[in-house]
């Protein structure tokens, strides 16, 4: 029996996490949720949008399965939810990937790039400041350490190993951040030297931009420092239909959060249309790490069918389908068998 907090979210996330939980619980794997609350539901219920008992529910499951939040405005003590609990826990490695789905109709096919990207440093590590009294001057502070890098860099090496993955693409801006970006960059030649049988290449982040919208089948592996590889996995997502369709995973030395990378939109909440794909994905993403790995295929494989067959599946993905949100995942759930 497998513990794991669930964090159901805000917005549609309720919904799509419903469905998530119930397609899980068909699998196969034996997981007890404990519920607890972050963001604007927590904020609403506790006054706080991170409560003392969810972080002690984390704290005593390292795991963690999340749904879209919504960073409560002012007075609460941080700016974005999903930074805070990464710096807390220490979930130093986010890991998207990207894959082409058939039945998704998209300007390129058979891509499969995964972007692992630093998730506690760079210019997200939060120093900054203004440097006035008026306020109309502002400065941030990218931090960028060996040890950061260097287990970030080893993480994409040994992920690419274990997958099956044949190239390791960094991606910097070291020709003019020399020392930040420079310290990224040797540290990842010194980490590649160790992996010979893992073809390694080095990309200037802007020309890797251009060369994913142009050829996005020369990439494997990505990896790079923290904002980089926010602005990457969301243009990766692009490629291959939208953040509906790509999860996310926050991976620590010991424990992990597993999530839907997109927002909560509030704009189509209670209108049972949301795509619950990507908070799937990334329940396989968890099942997988949990190394219930049947169970896990038994849900991918449903999943693609159904989407494959663009008849139960949600508006973004059919405008003509008609089906909603829960009879998306009952299709899903009556492939499982």
């Amino acid at each position: 029996m497998h513990n794991v907090t669930l964090i159901k979210g805000d917005g549609i996330g309720p919904s799509i996490m419903d469905e998530a939980v119930r397609i899980i619980d068909a699998s196969g794997a034996k997981i007890n949720w404990e519920e607890a609350y972050a963001g604007m539901a927590a904020y609403n219920k506790f006054g706080t949008p991170i409560p003392d008992q969810t972080l002690a529910s984390i704290d005593k499951n390292r795991l963690a399965f999340k749904g879209p939040l919504t960073t409560a405005v002012g007075g609460t003590g941080f700016r974005s939810i999903n930074v805070e609990l990464r710096k807390k826990y220490d979930l130093y490695a986010n890991v998207r990937p990207a894959k082409s789905w058939q039945g998704v109709d998209t300007r390129f096919t058979d891509v499969d790039i995964v972007i692992v990207r630093e998730n506690t440093e760079g210019l997200y590590a939060g120093l900054e400041h203004f440097l006035t009294p008026k306020k109309d001057i502002a400065e941030s502070l990218a931090v960028v350490t060996r040890q950061g890098s260097q287990r970030i860099v080893e993480y994409a090496f040994e992920y690419a190993r274990d997958n099956g993955r044949k190239k390791v693409t960094v991606c910097h801006k070291a020709n003019i951040l020399k020392y930040t970006q420079g310290l990224f960059l040797d540290t990842a030649r010194e980490v590649a030297a160790k992996y010979p049988d893992i073809q390694f290449d080095e990309k200037i982040i802007d020309a890797t931009c251009m060369h994913m919208v142009m050829n996005p089948h020369q990439f494997d592996v990505i990896v790079t420092t923290n904002m980089f590889g926010d602005i990457l996995s969301d243009l990766t997502a692009g490629l291959v239909g939208g953040l509906g369709l790509i999860p996310g995973a926050n991976i620590g030395e010991d424990a992990a959060l597993f999530e839907a990378v997109h927002g909560s939109a509030p704009d189509i909440e209670g209108k049972n249309i949301a795509n619950p794909t990507a908070v799937i994905m990334a329940g396989i993403m968890m099942l997988d790490h949990l190394k219930e790995h049947e169970a896990a295929r038994r849900v991918q494989n449903a999943l693609e069918k159904v989407v494959s067959e663009g008849k139960f599946v949600t508006p973004d993905l059919n405008p003509t389908s008609g089906v909603g949100t829960d009879a998306m995942g009952q299709a899903i759930l009556d492939a499982m068998k």
